[in-house]
């Protein structure tokens, strides 16, 4: 690829296009009204990472003296300077992979589409790419992986996206500089490893030196632009560090090329985190975390099946199917969408562990899934004396529901009261559906016509009075969160 040639290209789009590469101009781009109908998509970790199946940070932490991932390295692998990061790759083989099978287990658990990683920071491209070697269809698979995923997921009519953690690549190999390893600098640009340049001494620091190079930042622009020309993505979603003060300027040329090219297949959506994008120009992420109340604005929550890792790995702390409703449920009703994580194996399988929680959450969508596909938020999103912490990197432990526990969505003259622990007598009172006096306060104050709990096999007992709106249900017993469906006149 001429590199000179590209940039031209995308410095005309962004001349000639309705958004050009300012902020204020690209606010003008509205979020697209499909993009409101989105509840849960899945996300992919997959990579060299995957052989060692440690965690997909290992990249990084084998080559920092002293972690215990240094030592596993040293005590499974041998030398540093013999087998580096670049030797898993031929092991990437993924023989077995049948991406029509994900698909269909995607689609079964009930999402709606889907966002492989395309480069992870280690740098390999899980993709054909004309600007680097080290992609998939030339080492490892020797087959376009992610192409071949996102083909059979548009064949099933799952929303495209894709997702971009090249930019922390810069400093990701930094450690292995250190000591005689076979990261050495000066590292060639043609080298997995470049540029492996001196990390910040902290990562979070918007200002933090040294400054990525001009030549790297232009190389990730491209990379990010050729994933959009080939793939069509409707949905991108970039990692942390594009906050960093160097990143913005390329940030913004970036998004302008690519909301003026996503024009031409129905708009696109950028997931940020922090406050990579000024508020309005995206839609923000939280990674492993929730807002504790309803947002009026769009948002998404992505999470992993596990606890401690993204990708494959041997000592997988997995949450339970339970945990991952719960979430759902959570950020639903709070005007958001979650983005589930799995992590396959190398060789190209879906583990099992994996796959019963996809199944167990699909099993559950089938019953009660409109009460999450199709809705809005109700006047009250929640109710229970338990109130999800907000914020990043909160789903460490699992959360205490009660059955006093309830969240809400609507959806026409349809509203859902999801309890989040089915109580043993199943006798329910759901204090927001009283029947209230609202001469002065907003509160609810409406016609009930009916009652029912989704997956019961016959009709339930319920009354309404001044306390709350009562329900009897019966013998209808469930471990799993369940879902009140009411119909107002």
């Amino acid at each position: 690829m001429n590199r000179e040639l590209y940039l031209a290209q995308i410095d005309r789009v962004n001349r000639e296009g309705r958004y050009h590469p300012d902020w204020q101009s690209i606010a003008t781009h509205p979020t697209p009204d499909w993009y409101r109908e989105k509840r849960l998509g899945i996300f992919l970790h997959w990579g060299p990472f995957s052989v060692p199946a440690y965690h997909d940070w290992y990249a990084r932490q084998m080559y920092n003296q002293g972690t215990p991932e240094y030592q596993h390295h040293l005590e499974h692998y041998g030398d540093h300077k013999q087998h580096g990061y670049k030797h898993f790759i031929p092991q990437l083989t993924m023989e077995k992979y049948q991406p029509e099978e994900w698909i269909r287990l995607f689609q079964e658990a009930g999402a709606d589409y889907i966002v492989p990683v395309a480069e992870h920071h280690d740098g390999f491209q899980m993709y054909r790419s004309d600007l680097s070697r080290w992609n998939a269809v030339e080492m490892g698979p020797h087959r376009d992986v992610m192409g071949d995923l996102l083909e059979e997921a548009e064949r099933a009519g799952m929303t495209l996206g894709l997702s971009s953690h090249r930019v922390e690549h810069c400093w990701f190999f930094s450690e292995g500089c250190k000591f005689d390893s076979d990261v050495k600098q000066p590292v060639d640009r043609d080298d997995l490893y470049w540029p492996a340049m001196p990390s910040p001494e902290n990562l979070h620091d918007l200002f933090g030196q040294p400054y990525p190079t001009e030549e790297f930042l232009t190389d990730w622009l491209l990379r990010c632009c050729e994933l959009v020309d080939r793939y069509h993505p409707r949905i991108v979603y970039f990692d942390w560090w594009i906050q960093h003060e160097a990143v913005r300027p390329y940030l913004r040329r970036f998004t302008a090329y690519y909301y003026n090219r996503s024009e031409e297949w129905g708009g696109g959506v950028i997931n940020y985190k922090h406050d990579a994008f000024p508020f309005g120009c995206g839609v923000p992420d939280i990674e492993r975390g929730q807002f504790s109340e309803a947002k009026p604005f769009l948002w998404q929550s992505d999470t992993s099946v596990m606890r401690n890792s993204w990708c494959y790995s041997e000592g997988a702390d997995y949450k339970s199917a339970q945990d991952v409703v719960w979430d759902l449920v959570d950020v639903v009703s709070k005007n958001g969408r979650l983005l589930l994580n799995i992590g396959p194996k190398p060789d190209g399988t879906i583990r099992q562990e994996d796959e019963n929680i996809l199944r167990t959450l699909g099993g559950w969508m089938k019953v009660n899934g409109e009460a999450i596909h199709g809705t809005g938020l109700w006047r009250i999103n929640q109710e229970g004396p338990t109130l999800v912490e907000e914020g990043q990197f909160a789903d460490g432990v699992a959360r205490a529901f009660t059955s006093q526990d309830f969240r809400f969505t609507c959806n026409g003259d349809q509203i859902y009261a999801i309890g989040m622990v089915c109580p043993e007598d199943g006798k329910l009172k759901i204090l927001s559906l009283r029947d209230a006096d609202a001469s002065r306060l907003p509160v609810y104050k409406g016609i009930i016509e009916s009652v029912e709990v989704l997956g019961a096999d016959g009709p339930v007992q319920w009354k309404q009075d001044e306390e709350a709106l009562h329900v009897d249900m019966g013998s209808f017993r469930t471990e799993l969160p369940f879902v009140i469906k009411i119909i107002t006149k």
